[in-house]
């Protein structure tokens, strides 16, 4: 019978710790110590202290700085979990050098390093071009939208919060009178009964109280429609987004990143949950970055592709003024693509059950009215003659048309009707014939050059260069929701998630890191 020494994972151990010997070559934390330590130029957090003459001696930036990052990279944002771990976990206390940061002081740093971590960004950056990471001929863009600190249960527009507000104001005044009642009834009431509805009572004033507060100070936000969007009592400026998790009070975080070894080259959010205005800003932030760490021209003639939420024209345009090579679909584009024809046969039973329950019902379209060539009258199916309407209509893309109606005496009871008009209300039948096209837009050369056999291929190439930044960082890093409010220091923990990816792809294939 086997006799195996006894152990327990609950004992202490007393004994000497070698902090060096805790950072072995070749594991991230020893790729963010060397980083950190040798390649970056902490003197820009200088300014920020003013105790060389008075004044405690502060931690330095150096470890703050690798404790979060190492932190972040093992999904410990919190920086309680990081106080805890500086002063328990040998890894963490090898990056510390032996100092116990309270969780006050992690958290100041974070949420105060806004202008740093610019900096910050550049020279990571700088490191991954000196290592060959970066190839400057693809970037790819997206967005990751994240959970913010911020519940959506306190959302709404102005009205809903005032009615929101009141609602609560009236069950603080029915909480009140049931106790009152009860008390009268029972003639006294035990201390805990008494406790609680006081403890009740005293949440819903605050929440009320709250909610009044924000709606005094604040504005209406008003949307790129220019209609009024949902307000957050939390977060302002984070958005209700639909997301593949459900919708989520949050922000949409997006990347550029470049092809060659998918270095993130711009990190930034943005506060609504489309995509249709980022391109300009993202673009400018790459080429701000590229030019800092010396690269001349960084963008013009490059390939930059973007999924379907990036197709507007403010985006497109925003291409055109980088001089870009862009690949940006509409989201039309799979049903034009002759590799997709047969696609239903591969969609799943029950999706197919669903398709069963769609209408099928099919109006009459334009292609269903002929021409009378001797009149030069439409006709419609039921044969009738339309008659002109205006001959130089214009709709709102720049094509002309002639517009035909048909009589309403023709329509009110003909037998067609429910084939031809899609609402019972309407009177007559118009069809517009096109006679003239407009010059090409932006959009429509945009759907041109996607739906060539090279287009596709070039755009094919987005989803293996941006996706899988965005699966390391929420699945492997656990980096999935932001723990901060107001969209300055939510980038700073944006930014930071990025240069945990970044430093890690020094770490996997920067030259400083190659195994002999």
């Amino acid at each position: 019978m086997a006799n195996h020494q006894l152990y327990d994972y609950k004992q202490s151990v007393i004994g000497p710790i070698f902090l060096e010997d805790q950072l072995l070559p070749g594991t991230l934390e020893y790729a963010i110590h060397y980083i950190v330590e040798d390649r970056l130029d902490m003197g820009v957090f200088n300014a920020r202290y003013n105790n060389d003459k008075t004044g405690r001696k502060s931690i330095d930036p150096k470890l703050l700085l690798k404790v979060v990052l190492y932190g972040y990279s093992r999904g410990m944002v919190s920086s309680r979990n990081l106080e805890y771990a500086c002063e328990r976990i040998t890894t963490f206390m090898a990056l510390a050098c032996n100092k116990t940061p309270d969780h006050s002081t992690i958290a100041a740093f974070v949420s105060s390093i806004d202008e740093e971590i610019e900096d910050l960004f550049t020279m990571v950056l700088m490191i991954c071009h000196e290592e060959g990471l970066l190839g400057g001929t693809h970037f790819s863009i997206d967005g990751l939208k994240l959970s913010s600190n911020a519940s959506k249960e306190w959302s709404g527009k102005f009205d809903d919060l005032k009615k929101k507000q009141e609602a609560l104001r009236r069950k603080v005044k029915q909480i009140v009178k049931e106790h009152k009642k009860t008390d009268k009834k029972e003639r006294g009431q035990s201390t805990t009964d008494k406790a609680r509805h006081e403890k009740r009572i005293k949440k819903l004033t605050i929440q009320a109280d709250r909610i009044e507060e924000f709606l005094a100070n604040n504005e209406p936000k008003i949307g790129s429609k220019g209609e009024e969007i949902q307000s957050n009592v939390t977060d302002n400026e984070s958005a209700k987004m639909a997301t593949s998790h459900g919708v989520q009070q949050g922000y949409n975080a997006n990347a550029v990143v470049d092809s060659k070894s998918q270095v993130v080259t711009n990190a930034e959010v943005f506060g609504t949950g489309t995509d249709s205005k980022n391109m300009a800003p993202m673009l400018e932030g790459a080429r701000n970055n590229l030019e800092a760490i010396g690269v001349e021209k960084p963008l013009e003639g490059i390939q930059v592709s973007a999924d379907t939420s990036y197709y507007s024209v403010e985006n497109l345009k925003a291409c055109e003024e980088e001089k870009v090579d862009a690949y940006v679909p509409d989201q039309q584009f799979r049903k034009r693509d002759v590799r997709f024809q047969d696609a239903d046969r591969h969609r799943r039973s029950t999706d197919k059950r669903h398709q069963k329950y769609k209408s099928k019902k099919r109006y009459f379209d334009v292609d269903d009215f002929k021409m009378n060539e001797d009149t030069g009258k439409l006709i419609c199916p039921a044969g009738q003659e339309l008659y002109v309407k205006n001959r130089n209509y214009t709709n709102a893309e720049g094509y002309k048309f002639i517009a035909y109606q048909a009589p309403k005496t023709a329509c009110r009871d003909c037998t067609l009707r429910s084939k031809c008009l899609r609402k019972p209300k309407t009177e007559a039948r118009q069809v517009h014939i096109l006679i003239e096209k407009r010059p090409p837009s932006i959009t429509d050369k945009m759907r041109e050059k996607i739906d060539t056999l090279e287009g596709r291929k070039i755009y094919g190439k987005r989803i293996g260069i941006v996706e899988p930044v965005f699966g390391n960082i929420r699945s492997c890093k656990r980096m999935d929701r932001f723990t901060l409010r107001g969209k300055i220091k939510v980038n700073i923990q944006w930014k930071l998630y990025c240069l945990v990816h970044n430093i890690e792809k020094i770490l996997n294939y920067g030259q400083s890191f190659a195994v002999e």
